[in-house]
This record gives structure tokens, sequence and C-alpha cells, in this order.
């Protein structure tokens, strides 16, 4: 992920999200945005009885991560989808927030 000209590990954040008890699977894919190309926005699906917030998982994230590193979202999920191969299918998150007309929270909010 390329946010104002630096990169972002989707891959590293997925790992420290997924290493929080309450997580089943993270995915972290690319949003665009006007100013800063691309952001991450995290889709999580948590484990049976987890009772868990975007706070949380954010306030987990910011231990390790820069604060200019961490997702605009936190998005949970049932389920992410997978290739034949049983990795995740970022292009099908990609593009089912595409579809459902995802916007991140801070575009929102200045749309208004």
């Amino acid at each position: 992920i390329k946010s104002g000209g630096e990169w972002i590990s989707s891959v590293d954040l997925e790992n420290h999200i997924v290493a929080m008890s309450g997580v089943a699977q993270a995915c972290v894919v690319a949003q665009p945005h006007p100013k800063w190309d691309e952001r991450p926005v995290a889709m999580v699906v948590k484990k049976e009885g987890v009772d868990l917030s975007k706070d949380q998982v954010l306030a987990h994230c910011s231990e390790q991560f820069a604060k200019w590193q961490l997702p605009d979202d936190v998005l949970f999920v049932d389920a992410i989808p997978l290739t034949s191969t049983g990795k995740m299918d970022k292009k099908v998150v990609r593009a089912k927030l595409a579809d459902d007309g995802y916007e991140l929270p801070s575009l929102k909010d200045k749309a208004g």
C-alpha cells in the first residue's frame, strides 16, 4: 500500500492484527484516497463469541505502527474470500468494497 509516497506493509498489519486473541483472520487492502493515493482498510473476522471493537484493533496496531500506518477503518466481516490456493483474495475484497460503495471514514466526513 503506497500512502503519501511511503509504503505500508499490508502483510505486517495483517500479522499483527491476527496476533490479537479474538481475531480469526485479517485482511488489509488499499482504498483510494485523493490526497494520499491509497490508505489501508482492515477486514477482520472475529473468533466466535468474541466482542472486539474497531478502537481495540487500532489501539493494538498503534503499539507497533506509526499513526500514519494505521488502517483508516476496521470492518468486521463473517468471512474473507479465498483464492483456489487458500490465500486471501484481495482483488475480490477490493471489488466488493467498490461494489458496496464503500468510502473511507475521513472522506465521508468531508463529503457531508
